[in-house]
């Protein structure tokens, strides 16, 4: 099962870090040797681990001269949210009563600094 291999491959630290790193880089991705600076990873290390998200289907790899670019899949990420998500809540909404009432109030989610400042 696609969902067990990523749910897997996301269940160790270091292949978290590197997926949570690459999903907020974007579809450009980043180079490796960027991803292991970032990270604090050895060479050897981050490919291991980049290896397992690649067998998960988690993340992509493309080259460009000398340098590889690993980014993460968005479509497979989807999919898995799908597939987490299909029948959640019985087909109702999952947010609290209470943060459906404040958006059908059109109350706004603020912090108390930011709503200190506006008073």
């Amino acid at each position: 099962m696609h969902a067990l291999r990523s749910l897997a491959a996301l269940a160790h630290n270091s292949r978290l870090e590197i997926f949570r790193l690459l999903v907020q880089k974007g579809p450009e991705g980043m180079a490796a040797s960027a991803i292991a600076e970032k990270v604090g990873l050895p060479n050897a290390t981050l490919s291991f681990h980049i290896k397992g998200l690649r067998h998960a289907g988690l993340v992509s790899a493309r080259q460009d001269g000398r340098f590889i670019y690993y980014a993460a899949d968005y479509s497979a990420i989807n999919g898995l949210m799908g597939y987490l998500t299909e029948n959640c809540c019985g087909g109702q909404s999952c947010a609290p009563r209470s943060i459906e009432t404040k958006i059908a109030k059109g109350e706004r989610n603020e912090t108390i600094p930011r709503a200190r400042r506006r008073a």
